[in-house]
């Protein structure tokens, strides 16, 4: 999935001015919206914006994926390569997996929110939860019906209305997580999703057979 984006100041605004804005907006989603090699803001602080990550932290082994919660192959990734990766891989603890959200449109920054709300032991099944409904949650691109949606996979994920009214509005965040993004992606060199870092070396995106190899090599085994 590749796509040219600007980043738009509405985009931040959407979450800093208040959730609530989108839902009295009928206009069609602005997919131009995001770019990794936009300035990042140079007194936004990112270190509120924790680095999402399972398995051991002190393997020999790290991957880097960088997705979007819109993109299709993301998705098909996360719902069958990943399942593999966690039993063989992950849950025994021969590596170290990170996540690191890409935003090429507003849905997928507020997609991160909702993800980022339950804090980092819920995250990654909010996530599941996110991939799993994808086609479902982004509907026909209306804003109003894709915030609901979010809103409705968060009370799934056990959140109220009350934390996912705070995440939505914390403008700070949403500034960080963008700013953050736009770091990593352009140190990394991302310009398609998925794509992944292990060890310092970038890979597109594998099949399970495919990254098994590529692990095992590094792995030494």
């Amino acid at each position: 999935m590749n796509r040219t984006t600007t980043i738009a100041i509405a985009l931040i605004a959407v979450l800093g001015a208040g959730a609530y804005w989108y839902t009295s907006n009928s206009q069609k989603p602005d997919t131009t919206e995001v770019v990794r090699d936009a300035p990042a803001e140079s007194d936004i602080d990112t270190s509120i914006v924790k680095e999402m990550s399972i398995g051991n932290p002190d393997a020999a082994v790290t991957v880097i994926e960088y997705a979007s919660f819109t993109c299709p192959h993301c998705r098909s990734f996360h719902l069958s390569v990943l399942d593999e990766l966690k039993a063989n891989y992950i849950d025994s603890g021969k590596i170290n997996f990170i996540y690191r959200e890409v935003y090429f449109d507003r849905f997928g920054l507020w997609a991160g929110v909702v993800a980022r709300c339950g804090g980092p032991l819920r995250y990654f099944g909010i996530s599941d939860l996110i991939y799993e409904a994808q086609s479902d949650w982004l509907a026909d691109g209306d804003p109003a019906i894709v915030a609901d949606n979010l809103r409705k996979i968060g009370k799934t994920a056990g959140l109220n209305d009350e934390q996912l009214d705070a995440c939505l509005n914390d403008g700070d965040m949403a500034q960080a997580m963008v700013a953050l993004y736009q770091q990593n992606a352009q140190a990394d060199d991302i310009n398609s999703t998925p794509s992944f870092i292990i060890n310092g070396k970038k890979y597109s995106n594998m099949n399970y057979a495919e990254f098994a190899a590529v692990l095992d090599e590094e792995l030494g085994e």
